[in-house]
């Protein structure tokens, strides 16, 4: 073959390779040009505009109205054909535009089977609970929980995910408070905006929720959540803001409860004034299940997608939003804008580009995730006489209590993450919804076996009390499990349940090396503090709880969560002694007065009132010690920036949290003496030292003022403080800070 031959071979070739691809961009070009939202050269808000350009009435009328996604046994209902059963919503698309559906999973622990669905549960990863993640501190491994569970939503066929949680817990007993991120606006808005991003990260649409002031279960469908303005955006709104500025989640789920007398779906000040205007929020409000009330009031008031119509009393959003279009109670521009909200944030998370598939899950992979996200959530509160580590001469433990042998507790409700491999307990708790109470089959027994394989490991249901301490009285450590089981519609007591106060009463008698780890949803008050010698808060631990229990009880992981939350040492300290409205009449309005404490939530109202806690906020301890120094606080315009160094004065490896509290000298001005400004972690090797420089957002350093909608910062002399917990601040510094007024939608970034 001569030269010319092989060369117009080769350009045959050529022809023959480029036929195909050009084909293919031709195709492309055309599909672009027939639909040009699909060109993802334009941003989310171009696409959004031209596609609801394109719908008829009846397309947008289908975007803004959810079915419920599992059977539903009252009222009678039948799920969608599209609906991935099991699952808590769906949203039809529509096909001659290319408009996905949205199939909605819940929650914020991992992909969550609806109990009213007749197939069997799906059997998914869980995270350890909101608020032990929010224990962590550490922003990171929220991201790669979030990543994660994410992750699995997308590859069990969903492409919203109904987590987010974010209320701060201003009622200790809140039986949700464990899906959510503590009592801080700053770290609740950090660590859970932190979760949004890594949910996001799989393009999908991740919520949060649940806007706003849900702060209890007892009459959550009707209880008024009463506080002012200021009060509201200082705490409670702060931390919805912070997260939505770090992680721009798609929706925001409004509560079931009312705010000021107004259900929070269709509140134009919760909804309208502060999210959509002062925020300048671009996405879209979506009714929590069975939280949608009316139609022209709540489309006017801001809702944009009514949520699994059967929950309500009426598919408001159906023929009734028809019907108020048609007489002009709701306008065609209003319609359009909850059309483009939606489309918006479908363009913008990657729905359109990404369509969403099932496919298998590498669960091995997402255990070692959750387990991280597990072992540094735990809260090492008590330690006396180094009983813990527990000791590889240890020949004898007895482990007592809360099925431990088989697993580890979850909370339930809506969120409730059905183990993979099943159950290991069955039959436990309400046989309807919060229930069933779920264990995951992950056993810290054989986990402690497995690292101690010397030891004899003796196990007491802790039923008996009096055989349990026989059982613990010769082992050379005792440890009890106790539990808290809580869940969504309903509040619990801070005593521990089933006689558990009795048990390790009797077992501390019996043997002063006594562990008692915690499962539970957040505080407890503990009569037998003084009795044992160990406490471990736990939570509620997920898919692989057990083996992060017994790694850090024997000393292979050091403890290093922080408590997201207050222990008091009674409910006498609390703003309210006893829960508002009453559990046998969930259907009555009541009230809540939050305009007791303010902006004063958890740490805040105790630091107000002069109460010492059981356990104070930001507590935790380690199996090694650290030291801070060289604190230096210096402060430009309206940015303070803090800095100083923290050494491993210890002899083990471990991660800390130092903590950065500011107050006014004068302490007036503020709703509490001081507040958390910014946080850290960090892991140091023995001896080890860093610098750490953090900067404080201005926010956190004003107060907010209704009437002219800034934030001011009172010019003059301020403390800061660095150290351990809210109560252990051994550093201060002062500085002097200037005034400065700042808009109503200042952004940090």
């Amino acid at each position: 073959m001569n030269r010319q031959q092989m060369h117009g071979l080769a350009m045959a070739l050529m022809l023959t390779t480029a036929l195909p691809a050009a084909a293919a961009h031709a195709q492309a070009a055309t599909a672009t040009s027939a639909k040009p939202w699909m060109n993802t050269r334009l941003n989310a808000d171009q696409r959004a505009d031209l596609i609801v350009a394109q719908m008829t009435q009846d397309e947008k009328l289908t975007l803004v109205f959810g079915y419920f996604g599992s059977n539903q046994e009252k009222p009678k209902f039948t799920p969608h054909a599209e609906a991935r059963m099991g699952s808590a919503g769906y949203i039809p698309g529509i096909p001659r535009l290319g408009v996905p559906p949205q199939w909605e999973t819940d929650a914020g622990v991992g992909v969550a089977t609806q109990r009213e669905s007749s197939d069997p549960y799906l059997e998914r990863t869980s995270l350890p609970a909101g608020i032990a993640t929010a224990a962590t501190w550490n922003p990171e491994l929220a991201f790669k929980g979030g990543a994660m569970i994410g992750s699995e939503a997308r590859d069990s066929g969903f492409n919203v995910q109904l987590a987010g949680g974010v209320n701060l817990a201003r009622e200790p007993r809140n039986g949700r408070n464990f899906e959510y991120g503590g009592e801080d606006p700053l770290l609740a808005g950090v660590m859970v905006g932190a979760q949004i991003r890594g949910i996001q990260s799989n393009n999908i649409i991740s919520t949060i929720k649940h806007w706003a002031l849900n702060g209890q279960e007892t009459g959550r469908m009707t209880v008024s959540s009463n506080i002012g303005d200021a009060a509201a955006r200082q705490s409670d709104f702060l931390a919805f803001e912070f997260a939505i500025e770090n992680a721009s989640p798609g929706a925001v789920m409004c509560a079931y409860n009312r705010i000021n007398s107004t259900y929070a779906c269709e509140n134009d000040y919760l909804l309208n004034q502060v999210l959509k205007q002062d925020w300048a929020y671009t996405g879209y409000v979506m009714s929590d299940w069975g939280g949608t009330h009316s139609t022209a009031k709540a489309v006017n008031a801001g809702l944009d997608q009514e949520s699994a119509y059967t929950f309500d009393k009426q598919p408001f959003f159906g023929a009734p939003l028809k019907a108020a279009l048609a007489d002009g109670s709701v306008s065609q521009a209003r319609l359009d804008d909850m059309v483009r909200r939606i489309t918006r944030s479908m363009f913008a998370h990657g729905l359109f580009d990404h369509p969403v598939s099932k496919k298998p899950i590498d669960f091995a992979a997402h255990a070692k995730v959750t387990q991280a996200d597990a072992e540094e959530a735990i809260v090492l509160l008590k330690n006396d006489g180094n009983v813990l580590p527990i000791t590889k001469t240890a020949k004898t433990i007895a482990v007592i209590g809360s099925h431990a042998d088989v697993g580890v507790l979850s909370g339930g409700g809506s969120s409730q993450v059905f183990p993979i491999g099943g159950m290991a307990v069955k039959g436990l708790g309400p046989k309807g919804f919060p229930g069933p109470i779920v264990y995951h089959p992950n056993s810290p027994l054989r986990a402690l076996q497995a690292r101690n394989p010397g030891a004899k490991i003796i196990y007491n249901d802790g039923t008996d009390p009096a055989a349990a301490a026989k059982a613990a009285a010769g082992a050379d450590v005792a440890v009890v499990f106790a539990h808290q089981w809580a869940a969504e519609s309903q509040d619990y007591s801070l005593t521990l349940a089933d006689n558990q106060d009795a048990l390790i009463n009797a077992v501390g008698a019996a043997n002063p090396k006594t562990v008692v780890v915690l499962e539970t949803g957040g505080p407890v008050l503990m009569p037998w503090l003084s009795k044992v010698g160990a406490v471990v808060e736990a939570w509620f631990p997920g898919t692989n709880g057990g083996e992060a229990i017994a790694r850090v009880l024997t000393g292979e992981v050091n403890p290093s969560g922080r408590l997201p939350i207050t222990f008091p040492a009674s409910a006498d300290q609390l703003p309210r002694q006893t829960i508002d409205c009453d559990p046998a009449k969930p259907e009555d309005f009541c009230d809540v007065d939050y305009d007791i404490e303010g902006a004063a939530v958890g740490y805040k109202w105790f630091d107000q009132k002069g109460h010492v806690p059981l356990f104070a906020f930001g507590h935790g301890l380690s199996y090694s010690t650290f030291g801070y120094s060289d604190l230096k606080a210096s402060a430009t315009g309206d940015t303070l920036t803090v800095s100083f160094k923290v050494t491993n004065t210890g002899k083990t490896a471990g991660k800390d949290v130092p903590q950065v509290y500011v107050g006014p000298k004068t302490g007036a001005g503020w709703e509490a003496p001081r507040r958390l400004a910014s946080f850290k972690k960090i892991d140091l090797a023995p001896g080890a030292s860093t610098t750490v420089s953090v900067t404080v957002d201005p926010r956190l350093l004003a107060t907010f003022d209704s009437k002219a909608k800034t934030w001011n910062i009172a010019g003059g002399a301020y403390e800061v403080s660095l150290g351990a917990s809210s109560r252990d601040l051994g550093a201060k510094a002062d500085v002097t800070l200037a005034a400065a007024t700042l808009p109503v939608s200042y952004d940090a970034k």
